[in-house]
């Protein structure tokens, strides 16, 4: 069950879908929810901090605390309304350094999906790391607006890998309490044994008491995220559930295509595990 989750929030216009995501899921799982504001350290050259001077830096620092503890009112606010058990933290400190940190000691961690138009949103960078590190399951929310439900109807991708295998059990508690699970896969090879096609998948979810349908889809030209989502968007899901896959460049993991494409174009939450 997820009786501790772990809210990112800033000063970007998507906090407000976060916070409504957190409120609908403690209220399902009675939860509670924190929210973590973080202020980043300045990064200036030495010379730099020459020139401006430390009187303005400290302005500077006084206008991130400010903005913090008004986001941290928004908070309490919302989730006492809603007489949800809750917490407000301030952190110094990397972003995402600190959301894994303090990600380790949640069973969820919310996060948005990354607004290019909105100068407040730090999400594009952020997503990647804490996804890739933090191992914990992370919800991602669209930033297009709050959903009304989380889970009624899902959507679960799999491939029988590793990641699909952790994004499903990590997603347990939200799958047992679906009306409906909609078991994809995208592709499969020819003659693959039945856990890949989803026959055995499904038959472990039924003895969990989900309710799964399984859906199999052969789709050579068009990329598997867009396969995804028009699934998603045809049978009218308010979740997708599915692992997230990366490669290594150099010394950091970044996701791979289909997560990508995914996340980028995502019109409902998506719950991933690494």
């Amino acid at each position: 069950m997820y009786k501790d989750i772990l809210v990112q929030i800033d000063n970007a216009k998507s906090c407000e879908s976060r916070r409504q995501a957190a409120i609908i899921l403690a209220e399902k799982f009675k939860s509670h929810v924190t929210g973590m504001y973080c202020i980043e350290p300045v990064q200036l050259p030495a010379y730099a901090e020459v020139a401006i001077g430390a009187d303005l830096l400290e302005q500077s620092y006084r206008e991130y605390e400010r903005q913090a503890n008004e986001a941290g009112e928004i908070f309490r606010r919302a989730m006492d309304k809603q007489g949800i058990a809750n917490e407000w933290r301030i952190v110094e400190g990397l972003t995402s350094a600190k959301t894994m940190e303090h990600g380790h000691y949640s069973d969820l961690v919310l996060l948005s999906q990354a607004n290019d138009d909105d100068p407040n949103d730090i999400s594009a960078g952020l997503v990647d790391e804490v996804v890739m590190g933090v191992g914990r399951p992370v919800l991602v929310v669209p930033y297009v607006g709050a959903q009304d439900t989380i889970g009624k109807k899902i959507l679960l991708a799999w491939n029988g890998t590793r990641e699909s295998v952790r994004a499903l059990h990590d997603a347990m508690p939200l799958l047992q309490s679906a009306e409906k699970v909609v078991v994809m896969t995208v592709n499969p090879k020819e003659n693959e044994d039945q856990h890949i096609a989803g026959a055995d998948i499904s038959l472990h979810l039924a003895r969990h008491d989900v309710n799964t349908v399984v859906n199999s889809t052969v789709s050579r030209d068009i990329d598997v995220g867009d396969t995804l989502l028009s699934r998603a968007s045809d049978e009218g899901v308010d979740l997708i559930v599915m692992g997230a896959y990366g490669h290594s460049r150099f010394r950091e993991l970044v996701l791979g295509g289909a997560t990508r494409h995914l996340l980028n174009h995502m019109t409902v939450p998506v719950l991933m595990s690494h």
